[in-house]
């Protein structure tokens, strides 16, 4: 493709030859082949433009830049908006693939796994092929992809989408980070149907502030054709004034559109019956907790907005199996405690998690969590008086500590734990900490690991070590000597 037909409706200057011929398109210099297009982008640790020296010299046919690299004799095009002009070729270049499938964008802090893999088993019901974009992985069928961050950069997004227009995909499916939509990851897509969860304190170590948070969030819905909004949470107001299409609201505290009513919360899953236009759906999840009332609730309602038959949602969702990471019970060799794997890492999800096990607890509930290093300070005496006010043992620990040290980390922890005047217990070392909980778990106890879920790392000083904790559970286990029943 000519750099002047990419650059087609995009607002740029171009200084040398706009007919040099675009074989691909880059922005990390170190991926640079011949007759790239390589984006000089302004990132927050990087400058783009550092590394147009080398981006020449790996062969890049042309650059993109927000200031001119006057020393370089090769075409630039000069733009005001790096990321959204590098979104914008990318669609093009990968011949706007989102709009030759169905797609759902789904946002909020918590919840947003679970619902992209509710939507994809009703999907795969009703005979679709399903692309899924998110945290875990991504997905082409049933074919899985793996990923570092929730949503793509824009050029890695077109290009995983295009494979899956390729592959035959009918509907996809994405996770939307507020990060992915305040840095335009996403700009130019228009999602079918765009899905609001709910919104509590996470990642303000990047928007800084509540406001703009909430702002970030809103985005999704300037850009979707029917937004789907769960109305009980305090921020649907701010998605539904952003919302540039239809509507459907759904709720359990509040009667409106589509209701979950005569709600069950059980052991094993949740039964309710979704109410909406005299009309009614009986769910069966075989997933506890009142979130999973709210994330299939989510996923019905996109369904039926897609058009999706009721027999396919009502069997994709009694179907459902938990998602690796999220509630998900561990092998404990036939011991007589549960241990129970979770992502949960904000305040809100760790309440949740809690709440939901509290209700079902036959004996004690220890707690072993801990907070990410280089991330929302703010938050993290919060999880600690939860973690106080629900477990009846909290073992206070290290996450990701990235370039944070773990002790000053866990002492922010430990004041909220303090606040309760629980019982508590500090190990730096995550391995330890969850050997402790082993070691010391009586009959009938529930052991929650929180926080990292489905990684398989810990990042510590920039380094990510093997950190799977399935797997480490069974080191400890054989580390303890404590065989199979």
């Amino acid at each position: 493709m000519k750099l002047s037909e990419l650059l087609h409706g995009i607002k740029h200057t171009v200084y040398g030859d706009d007919t040099v011929e675009i074989s691909d398109l880059s922005y990390d210099s170190r991926k640079v082949k011949k007759g790239d297009l390589f984006f000089c982008i302004s990132g927050y640790a990087t400058d783009g433009h550092e590394y147009a020296h080398q981006a020449v010299k790996s062969g890049a046919a042309a650059i993109v830049v927000t200031k001119l690299q006057e020393e370089l004799q090769i075409p630039q095009v000069l733009v005001k908006d790096d990321r959204q002009a590098m979104a914008e070729c990318a669609a093009r270049f990968f011949g706007y693939p989102a709009r030759k499938m169905k797609t759902v964008g789904i946002t909020g802090t918590n919840g947003k796994t679970t619902t992209t893999y509710m939507i994809r088993n009703i999907a795969k019901k009703a005979g679709m092929k399903v692309g899924l974009v998110g945290t875990i992985l991504n997905m082409i069928g049933d074919e899985t992809v793996q990923t570092e961050r929730t949503t793509p950069e824009s050029v890695d997004l077109q290009r995983l989408l295009k494979r899956m227009v390729e592959e035959g995909c009918d509907l996809l499916v994405m996770e939307v980070s507020s990060h992915s939509l305040y840095l335009k990851r996403v700009y130019g897509i228009e999602f079918d149907v765009g899905i609001f969860t709910n919104l509590t304190q996470d990642h303000l170590d990047f928007h800084k502030t509540w406001d703009e948070y909430v702002k970030a969030k809103s985005m999704l819905f300037e850009q979707s054709c029917i937004s789907v909004v769960n109305v009980d949470d305090d921020s649907a107001a701010n998605m539904i004034s952003a919302a540039k299409g239809e509507v459907m609201e759904y709720g359990v505290m509040h009667s409106t559109q589509y209701s979950a009513k005569h709600v069950e919360l059980k052991p094993d899953g949740v039964s309710y019956d979704l109410e909406f236009t005299a009309k009614s759906l009986h769910i069966d999840m075989p997933i506890p907790g009142m979130f999973s009332v709210y994330n299939s609730l989510a996923s019905a309602v996109a369904a039926l907005a897609l058009d999706i038959g009721d027999y396919y949602i009502e069997q994709g969702l009694k179907e459902m199996k938990p998602v690796n990471g999220r509630f998900e019970l561990l092998d404990t060799r036939g011991q007589q405690y549960s241990i129970i794997l979770d992502y949960a890492h904000t305040p809100d999800s760790l309440e949740n998690t809690l709440s939901t096990i509290r209700e079902f607890a036959p004996g004690r509930i220890v707690t072993v969590f801990g907070c990410g290093g280089n991330r929302d300070m703010g938050k993290r005496p919060q999880m600690g008086e939860i973690s106080a006010r629900y477990s009846d043992y909290t073992v206070v620990t290290s996450d990701n500590p990235r370039y944070e040290e773990p002790k000053a980390i866990m002492e922010q922890i430990e004041a909220g734990v303090k606040e309760r005047g629980a019982k508590y217990i500090c190990i730096e070392n995550r391995k330890e900490a969850m050997k402790h909980a082993i070691k010391t778990a009586q009959k009938d106890d529930i052991i929650l690991l929180a926080g990292k879920g489905h990684e398989t790392y810990q990042e510590i000083k920039g380094v990510k070590h093997d950190f799977d904790e399935k797997i480490v559970v069974q080191e400890i286990f054989d580390e303890l000597k404590i065989r199979r029943r």
